[in-house]
């Protein structure tokens, strides 16, 4: 596999999408931490407001980056409804966040997680610390779910496409 194929040549093949969607992540994840930074100390607002901004410019950003890098063609050709349909995924994708952190939680969604509660991790981590693991679980779930259902969903050619495609060659 060449460098070109990896960053520069449109493509369809899931293993290269996948691949460039990992550096897609990493930007929109470092827009989305500045502006919740920003927004909490610069401008003091509380962190759940901030988060809330930090999350729409790192979705506008990946949107942005993996519609013009990552893939080549969208199913729906309304622009507009396709960002509503990136953007729910993504939304699913936060709300499982939310589920994941939650055993891990000292303050979470439903209260003490249950991980804590039962200090499984013993003397290994203190449990305020608990959090961390369930949010770096998360990351690697959640992307997962982000990128294969955005790539089926919204991105993958049909049997057809594929079909006409191969024929063209």
């Amino acid at each position: 596999m060449k460098l070109k194929e990896l960053f520069i040549s449109g493509t369809n093949n899931t293993f290269i999408q996948f691949f460039r969607s990992l550096f897609v992540g990493g930007i929109a994840t470092i827009a989305d931490m500045a502006v919740l930074i920003l927004c909490r100390e610069l401008f003091h607002m509380s962190e759940d407001i901030a988060a809330v901004f930090g999350f729409i410019v790192g979705l506008a950003v990946n949107y942005i980056i993996s519609t013009l890098w990552v893939f080549s063609k969208a199913k729906v050709k309304n622009r507009v409804l396709d960002f509503i349909v990136f953007a729910v995924i993504g939304i699913v994708g936060l709300g499982l966040t939310q589920l994941i952190i939650a055993p891990f939680a000292l303050d979470g969604i439903f209260g003490e997680g249950i991980l804590v509660n039962n200090a499984v991790f013993g003397s290994l981590l203190p449990t305020d610390k608990y959090y961390i693991i369930g949010k770096m679980l998360a990351v690697v779930l959640v992307y997962m779910w982000n990128f294969f259902a955005r790539k089926f969903l919204l991105y993958n050619k049909s049997e057809k496409e594929n079909f006409e495609t191969r024929e063209a060659s």
